[in-house]
C-alpha cells in the first residue's frame, strides 16, 4: 500500500536551503559541482551510440555506454516477446527528440471510471469476441500482435486521457536526489506561497527491494522510485515484454513465448543507460540575450519557480538509495542540476482523473513536468494539448492561480521575455 508523508519523513541534518536570485537552491552537502549537459546521444543508423559521450557513470563490464544504448535502441519482434499488447517496438520509439532518451510527441490512453463513492476504479477491458479479459489496468495499449488481443475503450469509462512520453535525459541524476530533499521541498512551499501551493510527495513500491518505499519521481504520478522500476514497468506496459520484476503479460491471447521474456536483463541496461546521460543543456546564445535573461527574472518574480524548481543538488556519493539496490556513485553524486521542477504532485487544475501509485486524492494531481529541454517540445501539458508556451501558462489553475493571475498582469512585452527564457531551456 502506499503511503502519503508529508512531515514524518526525517529531514536530514546536513539539508539546508539558500535563496539565490529569488529561486530555492536544495544543498545536501558542501563541494558540489554542475551535472554535465549536452545532447550527445545521437541516433545513428550505423553503429549506434559510437558518437555518443555518458555523464561518466560506470558502467558495468562487459556493456559499454554505446552499447546500452543500442539496447535501448533496438526494436524487439515476436521471438523476443512483444506483446500481445503494445505501444511500441523500442524505447527509442517514445524516447528521441533530438537525441536517444530525449522527450516525444508519442502518447500513451489511460482511461477508467469511478465507483459510487467517486473513487477511481482501474477498468477491466474484454477482447477476444469478450472471451478474455485484462483487468485492473487503466493503460489501454494501441497495438497488438494479433486482432483478437486488440483493446478498445468500452464506454462505460468516461475518465480517458492521453499522456505524452517523458523526457529521460539527465534522469540519473534525479534518481539520485534524496527524498529528503523532495520532501523538504513540499513543506517549504506553502510558506513561500502563502498556503497557496501545497505539493503532495508520495512513496511508492520498489521493484527490486521487496518491501520498500522511495520518494516518488518518474512518470505522470510519481509511480516509480527508481531507473530499474521505471524499465521493468515500460518494458512490460509499453511493449509487452515480461521482466524478472514484472514477469507476468498482462494477457495470453495469441502468446507463443514463455515468461518472463527478458531474458538478457535488458531492463538493466535501459536503466544503466539512463544513468549515464548528460542533463539537458539549455539554449546558451538564446539565453544570454537580454530579453531572455529578463524572463528569468520574471520567471522568479511571479512565482513559477515554486514548483519548477531551479537547482536540486542530488545525495553525496555514496549514498544508499532505492531500498538498498543502488548506490550514488561519484558521475551522479553532489551533483547541482537544474530541472525546473520539484518532482511533486499538484493540482493545477488539469488533473486526468487517474490513480496510480498513490492515495486518492492524486486523482487529479500530476507531477510537476521539468522544464528543462522543453525547448525541444512542441505538444506542451501532460496530455500534449496545448501547442503554444502562452496557452500552457494560461490552463494552470487550482494551486497555480495566483502565479497565472501574476502572468496575465504582466506586459505584452514582459510575457515575451518570460517565454523567450523559457525558449532557451
Amino acid at each position: 500500500m502506499m503511503r502519503h508523508v508529508r512531515s514524518h519523513l526525517r529531514i536530514l541534518s546536513s539539508l539546508f536551503m539558500v535563496f539565490v536570485l529569488g529561486t530555492v537552491t536544495y544543498v545536501l552537502s558542501q563541494g558540489s559541482t554542475q551535472a554535465p549537459t549536452g545532447f550527445d546521444t545521437p541516433t545513428l543508423t550505423t553503429n549506434p551510440g559510437s558518437q555518443s559521450v555518458s555523464n561518466g557513470f560506470p558502467i558495468p563490464a562487459p556493456d559499454t555506454f554505446a552499447a546500452n544504448q543500442a539496447t535501448f535502441e533496438e526494436v524487439d519482434g515476436l521471438e523476443e516477446g512483444l506483446g500481445p499488447l503494445y505501444n511500441a517496438q523500442s524505447c527509442v520509439a517514445c524516447h528521441q527528440n533530438p537525441v536517444t532518451g530525449g522527450i516525444s510527441q508519442v502518447t500513451e490512453l489511460r482511461v477508467g471510471h469511478n465507483d459510487a463513492a467517486g473513487n477511481f476504479v482501474n477498468p477491466s477491458i474484454t477482447i477476444n469476441r469478450g472471451q478474455n479479459t485484462v483487468p485492473n489496468r487503466s493503460l489501454v495499449n494501441d497495438r497488438a500482435i494479433c486482432a483478437e488481443a486488440q483493446e478498445r475503450t468500452p464506454g462505460s469509462e468516461n475518465i480517458r486521457t492521453f499522456r505524452t512520453s517523458l523526457n529521460t535525459l539527465g534522469d540519473g541524476f534525479v534518481e539520485a536526489i534524496d527524498s529528503n530533499t523532495l520532501l523538504a521541498i513540499a513543506n517549504n512551499q506553502p510558506f513561500r506561497s502563502g498556503g497557496r501551493i501545497s505539493g503532495e510527495f508520495i512513496q511508492v513500491p520498489v521493484l527490486e527491494a521487496p518491501g520498500r518505499i522511495r520518494g516518488g519521481r518518474f512518470g505522470w504520478k510519481n509511480q516509480h522510485a527508481s531507473l530499474l522500476s521505471f524499465s521493468s514497468d515500460a518494458y512490460l506496459n509499453e511493449q509487452g515484454i515480461s521482466n524478472r520484476l514484472s514477469p507476468t503479460d498482462t494477457t495470453t491471447v495469441c502468446k507463443t513465448t514463455i515468461d518472463p521474456e527478458d531474458a538478457d536483463n535488458d531492463i538493466d541496461r535501459f536503466a544503466t543507460f539512463m544513468r549515464a546521460t548528460k542533463a539537458p543543456p539549455v539554449d546558451d546564445v538564446l539565453l544570454a540575450t537580454s530579453n531572455a535573461q529578463a524572463g528569468q527574472q520574471l520567471f522568479s518574480n511571479i512565482g513559477c519557480n515554486i514548483c519548477h524548481v531551479t537547482s536540486i543538488t542530488t545525495a553525496p556519493p555514496g549514498t544508499v538509495i532505492n531500498g538498498g539496490a543502488f548506490v550514488v556513485p561519484a558521475a551522479l553524486g553532489s551533483k547541482v542540476v537544474h530541472p525546473f521542477s520539484d518532482f511533486l504532485l499538484h493540482d493545477v487544475g488539469t488533473g486526468d482523473g487517474i490513480v496510480q501509485n498513490g492515495p486518492a486524492d492524486t486523482a487529479d494531481k500530476m507531477r510537476t513536468a521539468p522544464l528543462w529541454g522543453v525547448r525541444t517540445r512542441d505538444r506542451l501539458m501532460h496530455d500534449g494539448e496545448s501547442l503554444t508556451r502562452n496557452e500552457a501558462i494560461l490552463r494552470h489553475a487550482g494551486e497555480a492561480t495566483f502565479v497565472i493571475n501574476n502572468y496575465r498582469s504582466l506586459s505584452t512585452s514582459q510575457k515575451n521575455q518570460l517565454i523567450t527564457f523559457l525558449n532557451s531551456l
